[in-house]
């Protein structure tokens, strides 16, 4: 087995189980996408289907592992990341098709605690945050590394807050990750996308950060040099139509 076959085989056998064979027997593109977009983008793999064409199969993971993947040789069509730098990497390789990147999402920062939990957090300089957590922790996307951690970070930063908060934090794999650790009472507070926050019952937005303490979140989409589907073209320029971008914003993203 070649070092392609081998990465296809694993990353089948990973994320998709068996769908990943059908899939490639019927040419359907293979999304790699943030972690943040699984209910909208699924939603929209959904809405291209209904218009005669394969279902896309859908990764989702963080930027940060699917970037690696990418550069690894995954044999991917589409790449969706939540944030330009891990765009930009693939795009230094050399690994996008020239002319397809595209921003065609924004996002906003918040802070969640349980559903329970009615007290608001300010988010600002001077905030007590860290006091409000006490022993509790701060569930965050790897900070290093993951787009949502490192939003997260620069907007403590910037607000002179992260000294005091870092060593409370629990670092997780993602986003939803790090939503997790909130939903299960792990963590007392989390550092999510205002979306993710959208997509739970367990948890509330306690604060919102502000816009420009990070950042801009923007999410390109660009087609891969090792896209081998035909119809992965026509799902990329399906996601930025107006239909397409409308079924984002139903799940709170802000269309570009």
């Amino acid at each position: 087995m070649n070092r392609r076959d081998f990465l296809w085989s694993a990353l089948a056998a990973g994320a998709f189980g068996g769908g990943i064979a059908q899939a490639q027997s019927r040419k359907a593109p293979l999304v790699l996408a943030a972690a943040s977009l699984q209910e909208s983008m699924n939603a929209a793999a959904d809405a291209w289907a209904r218009k005669d064409n394969p279902r896309p199969v859908i990764s989702f993971a963080a930027s940060s592992a699917l970037a690696r993947q990418i550069a690894a040789g995954a044999p991917a069509d589409l790449f969706a990341s939540a944030d330009e730098e891990w765009m930009d990497d693939i795009q230094r390789r050399g690994l996008i098709v020239p002319g397809t990147r595209a921003d065609f999402l924004g996002n906003r920062l918040v802070l969640v605690a349980s559903a329970l939990d009615m007290k608001g957090v300010p988010i600002q300089r001077g905030s007590p945050i860290a006091a409000m957590l006490g022993s509790g922790r701060l569930a965050m996307a790897d900070p290093d590394a993951v787009p949502a951690g490192r939003y997260g970070k620069a907007a403590f930063e910037r607000l002179g807050l992260w000294p005091a908060l870092a060593p409370k934090v629990v670092r997780a794999e993602n986003v939803r990750a790090a939503l997790a650790f909130v939903e299960r009472g792990a963590a007392k507070y989390g550092v999510v996308y205002a979306t993710d926050a959208r997509a739970s019952r367990k948890v509330r937005v306690a604060g919102i950060f502000p816009a420009n303490s990070h950042p801009p979140i923007r999410y390109p989409v660009a087609r891969l040099k090792a896209s081998t589907s035909p119809d992965a073209e026509g799902f990329r320029q399906f996601l930025l139509s107006r239909d397409g971008k409308a079924i984002f914003a139903r799940f709170g993203f802000t269309p570009l």
